[in-house]
């Protein structure tokens, strides 16, 4: 991820822009697909919800403050996503942690089956977003959206490896 940059790699604003464009219109066909899967579930559950119990999937004890960083929510709000995913049955503290002020949490099976219904779909358009870029950019894109991601790549388990 340290790679020197290719001084020949010269973007003008025009093309930061498009670049962008783009992220915000991807942005906006992800969050209209997650809506509309949500707008199906009984329990109310919204955005937020899906974002925390994606990344307590994919970073399993995560606690309040790794999903605040990860997903840009507040500490409060962070925990109240949480404490209202726990009360739906969604997830629930692990154990064994030995600073009681880190609550790490995990999903459920109902949490895990929750997560799946949205990311399902999300998975389904990334794919073909990868197919379309085909097998050069899938790496290149990932490499891109990393540095976007920045510092957030790292939080919770050492995973800045999987976006090498």
């Amino acid at each position: 991820m340290n790679a020197v940059p290719d001084a020949r790699l010269i973007l003008r604003d025009e093309e930061l822009d498009l670049g962008l464009e783009l992220i915000l219109l991807a942005e906006t066909a992800l969050w209209v697909a997650v809506d509309a899967v949500l707008e199906g579930e009984p329990s109310g559950l919204g955005r937020s919800h899906w974002r925390a119990a994606f990344f307590l999937r994919r970073r399993p004890g995560a606690g309040v403050q790794d999903v605040a960083q990860l997903t840009g929510l507040s500490k409060q709000a962070a925990s109240r996503t949480l404490t209202e995913l726990a009360k739906a049955g969604l997830c629930e503290k692990q154990g064994g942690d030995l600073d009681g002020r880190r609550r790490p949490m995990a999903l459920t099976d109902a949490g895990r089956a929750f997560e799946a219904r949205v990311s399902e779909r999300l998975r389904a358009m990334v794919g073909r977003a990868y197919r379309t870029g085909g097998l050069d950019g899938v790496a290149g894109g990932r490499r891109i959206l990393a540095a976007l991601a920045g510092p957030r790549v790292s939080v919770g388990a050492d995973r800045a490896r999987d976006f090498a």
